[in-house]
């Protein structure tokens, strides 16, 4: 597995390779290894948005709306049919992750009064503790934050030991966004909903990555971004998930025009929407909508059991060139050597990995990121990226590390890592 013979097999009998041509790749341009920070622009993004600035916001003007009115629930719908394993009119796509997460954590929090304990891992992504630990300040509730094994992730014993009758709410991540390791979704839902807590996932580094059968988990909320492996842009709109038994008992803090039952009648009180409507806020992102759509379709051709297939086999490559190149340099693995514990990305840890992680991109020309303190980030995407790609960025990887090359860069951070 180390002669790059063997990548070139693998592109060669790769079923996906012709997903490649249907993004934006400039040639020559650096290996790109951070989708899962910021997905590749698909060429029929551009295509329509295009069309819709030209014809529809040009053309139209505010008609245009005839035709967007719907589009939350029309992305939500293929993204519950495509990626996670929910039912039509259970996700709808709008705002952003923190707001998804902060209107669905307060709903839950509603659901289970007297409950007076938010539980959350302690290396949960930021946005995500910042939202719960400001919930349970202005609510007089605990946040507790759980330790896990920072390359194994959350385990299902984790939570069951912090589980008892005090806890109201706890939010995890179906995938780790600095060791990459996938959580348990079904087995920790069950425990969760067994305790009498809601639970909420995050599932911003699993979706389009890992299958997600959130129905099947008996999951019963859920919020994700669209930008990293999903193709939406940046900044895109992000979603949320309610399992369709509780969306008429949750109710959402942001009362909003669109979520009203009748919303030109511009009538008082609010009246919100049945349903997943009701979840809805203010005026969605059209753009973003639109770039959503695009992306999500470009995915949908291929499927996400042959994305994940393909997902696998990259990141065993970078795993087999990390042991055998890098572990005597000094590199551990920072996620789960066994890929079914895996999502996207694998995470390289050494003691000067900032430096190196700038001297990939400034010397080598490879892009990964760094996650503090000590971890390389490395997504190859499935429906991008070469098996050579892989092979040729490792070997850069090594070769500047051999040479010293990290050694003369400045060890101040950059703003975006």
């Amino acid at each position: 597995m180390t002669e790059r013979a063997h990548a070139e097999r693998l592109d060669a009998a790769d079923p996906l390779r012709g997903l490649r041509a249907a993004f934006e790749i400039p040639e020559p341009e650096p290996i790109y290894l951070d989708g899962n920070s910021l997905g590749r622009l698909p060429k029929a993004t551009l295509e329509r948005l295009s069309a819709l600035v030209r014809d529809d916001w040009g053309g139209r003007v505010v008609r245009g709306w005839d035709a967007w009115m719907e589009l939350p629930v029309r992305v939500g719908d293929a993204l519950a049919a495509g990626f996670l394993g929910a039912r039509p009119g259970e996700v709808i796509v709008s705002d952003s992750t923190t707001v998804n997460l902060y209107r669905l954590a307060v709903a839950a929090l509603q659901a289970r009064p007297g409950r007076r304990v938010v539980l959350a891992a302690a290396d949960e992504f930021p946005t995500d503790r910042y939202v719960l630990g400001g919930l349970a300040e202005a609510r007089g509730l605990e946040l507790r934050l759980l330790e896990t094994d920072p390359v194994e992730g959350v385990a299902v014993g984790d939570v069951a030991t912090a589980l008892g009758p005090d806890v109201a709410l706890v939010c995890l991540s179906h995938v780790n966004y600095r060791s990459g390791a996938l959580a348990d979704m079904a087995a920790i839902t069950a425990a969760v909903q067994g305790a009498g807590a809601m639970m909420l996932w995050d599932l911003s580094h699993a979706v389009g990555a890992v299958p997600i059968d959130l129905n099947g988990a008996g999951a019963q909320l859920a919020v994700g971004c669209t930008y990293k492996y999903l193709n939406g842009g940046p900044g895109a709109p992000a979603f949320l998930y309610v399992r369709r038994e509780l969306q008429d008992v949750l109710r959402q803090p942001i009362q909003g025009w669109f979520g009203q039952r009748d919303q030109f009648a511009m009538g008082h009180p609010y009246d919100p929407q049945p349903g997943i409507g009701h979840f809805l806020t203010g005026t969605p992102s059209v753009l973003g909508l639109v770039a959503i759509e695009a992306g999500v379709e470009v995915l949908a051709r291929a499927g996400i059991e042959a994305l994940r297939a393909k997902s696998t086999a990259l990141t065993e490559l970078v795993i087999a060139l990390w042991r055998a190149w890098l572990e005597p340099l000094g590199f551990t693995l920072g996620s789960p050597a066994d890929p079914a514990r895996r999502g996207g990305h694998v995470a390289l840890r050494h003691p000067d990995a900032y430096r190196i992680d700038r001297a990939l991109v400034e010397r080598a020309n490879v892009v990964p990121d760094f996650r503090a303190p000590d971890r390389i980030r490395l997504a190859p995407v499935a429906a991008y990226t070469r098996f050579t790609e892989v092979w040729d960025a490792m070997d850069r990887l090594r070769r500047l590390v051999e040479a010293g090359e990290r050694v003369a860069l400045d060890p101040a951070r950059s703003r975006v890592t």
